[in-house]
């Protein structure tokens, strides 16, 4: 073959370079191509210079010469892929009779390792058809017994073969001399006690492995005391396990424990498997002052630990000074969350006259507390929201009002969502009906809800969203890199995301706090007998005799330009109960004005309003009057009232909130104030909330007299992911936006 290569090298039908990649393919008859997998060479065609290649899903495929010696990976017959190819019978009957000489031929053609992945890939369906697993079983054992195997102690490190043999003792033993650290031999060790049947000298092995462990030991006790204290588990055991008598003089937990008086810090870094042999070997070494030591150490260790330690002080009879020590923790709201979270997992009969509505608003507290804490966990939330009884179990024998405190330390609880708030509140609800006008406010509530524009809303839950999805998540992000610069005392790119931090959580709370009381409207059929929300009125200055015409919409409305100020702007409060022909003297930026009321029209009506139908008059306050909620009668008899909330804001407070927030304009079609237009108005003197009024043409809503039904005035809204409105969670004392 190295001849006809040669030949096309001459006639240049392909390079000198390829020559050589191109013996090797013909040769061995089979190659690997990276996309394509395994292939068997058919033909080669010296005229076209190019292979007959057979791949898998692809027979008969041509390619030329020289990009075949650039791409292909010649495969040797010997190769298990090949013998595949070439004796898939043979193979067969090779695992069934001979499976070590089958993994060896597998190792070898992957240059003598492979995990046991590679190895199944490669043998399964094609050779192995059933069972795979029994199979493997049982060549590990067989490859534990043979001297030419590696079998490796991690599930992806590979099985190595080896052409000396040597002995499985040798083999464990410089396995366990490769390894790096205490923590890497002790698991070499406990591999090799599942294999001591199976060595030859079991005794002299362990012999060694004890006196390493002895030297690791002495060296890790005191910078690593709980890795120590593991590997005297673990030596021991093998020395059980091998036969062997102890040695004397010899380190043993009890001489490690007694100079760590406080169990939380090595418990907690033991594998839970240790801990009762860990605490046996505590008593020994505190025999007079375990009982405190532990007891003492509930409220610092985790719930895994906490466990532990309880059931050993129940089992020696101290369960009197343990409820103890819960009760004064739940009393004083000092438990943790941890010593918490295994209380609320535990709830047996021996702590059923702790388990109460004390211990729910300690968890409170505890998560509460929490919240400033640098490495906080919510395994404790995570718990009283995944158990559905847990709520009913500990409140099941409480007093209503009780339940009642606990019911308002729940819904002003900022550790818990608004989803994940309802939820727990419905738990309480099906649990104790009687709260419920207390979570729903029906009875004598004091609505602090305000009214907003649906385009107001849907900016402010736009602007909430991306604070919770893109600026909070990115900001946590910045606190991640910073803080792996290191040295936080100096570090002013952690100390810059931190404050960031204080100041999107703090906007956070201000547009949670306004979203809850927010109530979405398009001010359709609200009552325009006065002046009031959903109104167009249409003045006169007095002292000028110009005609100015303002439209007072929701609490986030406000556009100068435009002539549409806010219900609760000072100006708006001036004349919120005025009627035409009254008279208005208000105060807007140290001036005196006097209007007069020429016109009120209403904002936006729906076509049974506009057609005629009588409209009550709504009771408005009047100016000098607080405004709280007037209620305004619907359009048509019969139907129930509903109420149009006035807040009782004093102008500062509105002038701040419209500091803070400053909506942008309504998208509304103008509709006509009457047959006749005035002409252009001129420019007005009156302000708005945020200090300035122009009088222009007035913006109106999206629907004429006669034009078609909006969305229904008393549509309420909320975010869907925030708390209920304060008005439907009770919340007296909320404030407005």
């Amino acid at each position: 073959m190295r001849e006809e290569f040669e030949k096309l090298a001459e006639a240049g039908k392909i390079e000198p370079r390829h020559i050589e990649p191109l013996v090797r393919l013909a040769t061995c008859g089979f190659c690997w191509h990276r996309s394509w997998g395994f292939g068997r060479i058919r033909s080669m065609d010296p005229v076209f210079a190019r292979f007959t290649i057979d791949f898998l899903g692809r027979p008969g495929h041509t390619m030329a010469l020289a990009f075949a010696s650039e791409v292909l990976q010649p495969i040797p017959a010997t190769h298990i892929l090949a013998r595949k190819a070439l004796d898939l019978p043979g193979l067969r009957q090779l695992a069934a009779t001979q499976p070590l000489e089958l993994v060896r031929l597998v190792l070898e053609s992957y240059e003598g390792r492979a995990t046991m992945e590679q190895i199944q890939q490669v043998l399964v369906p094609d050779v192995i058809a059933d069972d795979w697993k029994a199979w493997w079983e049982q060549v590990r054992k067989q490859m534990k017994k043979d001297g030419h195997f590696q079998l490796p102690l991690k599930k992806g490190e590979p099985v190595v073969y080896q052409k000396t043999e040597r002995t499985l003792d040798e083999r464990l033993w410089e396995t366990f001399a490769a390894a790096k650290g205490l923590k890497a031999r002790l698991g070499v060790v406990t591999e090799i006690m599942r294999s001591l049947e199976d060595l030859v000298d079991p005794a002299a092995l362990a012999r060694r492995l004890i006196d390493a462990l002895d030297e690791e030991i002495a060296s890790h006790q005191r910078t690593q005391p709980a890795l120590a204290m593991e590997a005297i588990f673990v030596r021991d055991e093998l020395r059980q396990m091998a036969g062997l008598p102890a040695q004397e003089p010899t380190l043993t937990a009890a001489s490690i424990w007694s100079a760590h008086p406080q169990p939380g810090p090595i418990l907690e870094a033991l594998p839970a498997a240790k801990h009762r042999r860990a605490l046996e070997a505590f008593r020994q070494a505190w025999p007079d002052r375990w009982p405190q030591l532990l007891l003492e150490a509930l409220n610092q260790v985790s719930a895994r630990v906490c466990r532990e330690l309880v059931h050993l002080l129940i089992q020696e009879g101290h369960l009197e000074a343990l409820k103890e020590l819960l009760a004064r923790h739940i009393s004083h709201h000092t438990a943790s969350s941890e010593l918490l979270l295994w209380l609320g997992k535990e709830r047996n009969d021996s702590f059923a006259d702790i388990l109460g509505p004390e211990v729910l608003r300690a968890m409170l507290t505890a998560l509460e507390r929490d919240q400033f804490n640098e490495k906080r966990s919510s395994r404790l939330r995570d718990f009283i929201l995944d158990d559905p009884t847990l709520i009913a179990e500990l409140t099941a024998a409480a007093d209503i009002e009780v339940i009642k405190d606990l019911t308002r330390a729940l819904q002003f609880s900022p550790v818990f969502d608004d989803m994940d708030k309802r939820s727990l509140l419905a738990r309480i609800v099906k649990s104790h009906p009687a709260i419920q006008s207390l979570i729903t406010g029906e009875q004598a509530r004091q609505d602090t809800s305000f009214w907003v524009s649906w385009e107001s809303l849907e900016r402010r839950r736009a602007e909430y969203d991306e604070l919770v999805h893109k600026r909070i998540p990115a900001n946590s992000r910045e606190i991640a890199i910073a803080r792996s610069y290191g040295d936080l005392s100096e570090n002013h790119e952690y100390k810059a995301a931190k404050e960031m931090q204080k100041i999107l959580m703090r906007r956070k709370e201000e547009l949670e706090a306004q979203l809850v009381r927010a109530r979405g409207t398009d001010f359709a059929n609200f009552p325009f007998d006065a002046v009031g929300p959903g109104t167009i009125v249409e003045l006169t200055d007095l002292n000028t005799g110009q005609r100015e015409i303002l439209t007072i919409l929701g609490a986030w409305d406000s556009d100068p330009d435009r002539g549409i100020i806010s219900y609760l702007s000072p100006v708006a409060q001036a004349l919120m109960g005025h009627k035409p022909g009254e008279e208005v003297e208000f105060e807007v930026q140290g001036a005196v004005h006097r209007h007069r009321i020429e016109k009120i029209l209403p904002y936006r009506q729906t076509s049974s309003a506009a057609s005629g139908a009588p409209v009550a008059a709504a009771a408005v306050p009047t100016a000098g009057q607080s405004p709280n909620v007037a209620s305004t009668a619907s359009p048509e008899k019969g139907d129930r009232v509903e109420t149009v909330p006035q807040l009782t804001e004093t102008p500062a407070e509105v002038s701040r909130s419209a500091e803070t927030v400053v909506p942008r304009q309504i998208e509304s079609d103008p509709i006509q104030l009457n047959p006749d237009p005035p002409g252009p108005q001129p420019t007005s003197a009156l302000h708005s909330a945020e200090g300035t009024l122009s009088s222009t043409q007035p913006a109106t809503p999206a629907a004429s007299e006669t034009g078609s039904a909006p969305l229904p005035a008393e549509a309420v809204c909320t975010s869907g992911n925030l708390p209920r409105p304060a008005s439907v969670l009770g919340d007296a004392e909320a404030t407005t936006p």
